[in-house]
């Protein structure tokens, strides 16, 4: 009777963990192979807008640059401002999203932003790779929760700790 509980027991258990594995997979080949959905594009969208409201406040001025979602980031880069003949763009990596999201929105948006608005006023710095003391000081005033230069894993899992 007890090898039988316990056979029902472990077979349950193998069952859900299954299920558990499926499930996850699902969901991540959904949120690769399609659109972001509208609450994280508006999500986005609403951290650009507070990101130019400072931009503006702060300096007189915005920039109108484009960002782009993209899945082409090879590895686990967040962000990256291009500048080439002239031209800034934003590109953010939707590989990481899913995971982070929270991280992205309060903190990837305004760093690529100071990098472009750095690019607009002609501060192409290699210094730090472009993460100077000035880049930082326009992090923070563009409302970027945390300017550093590369991503602190440690802090994305511990936001994501229920304590």
């Amino acid at each position: 009777m007890f090898k039988k509980k316990l056979e029902l027991t472990f077979i349950s258990v193998i069952l859900l963990s299954v299920s558990f594995l499926g499930f996850n997979y699902y969901d991540t080949y959904t949120f690769k192979n399609s659109d972001l959905s509208d609450a994280y594009k508006e999500r986005i969208d609403l951290k650009i807008e507070e990101v130019l409201r400072n931009m503006k406040s702060n300096y007189g001025y915005t920039i109108d640059v484009p960002v782009i979602v993209t899945d082409k980031f090879k590895g686990r880069l967040y962000g990256l401002t291009s500048y080439e003949n002239g031209n800034i763009k934003i590109y953010l990596n939707k590989k990481v999203m899913q995971e982070s999201m929270d991280y992205m929105v309060e903190s990837v948006i305004a760093h690529e932003y100071a990098h472009a608005l750095m690019f607009a006023q002609g501060n192409i710095h290699t210094e730090s790779d472009g993460h100077s003391q000035q880049w930082q000081r326009t992090c923070v005033k563009l409302g970027g929760k945390d300017c550093q230069q590369y991503v602190d894993q440690q802090e994305i899992i511990m936001s994501k700790m229920p304590f």
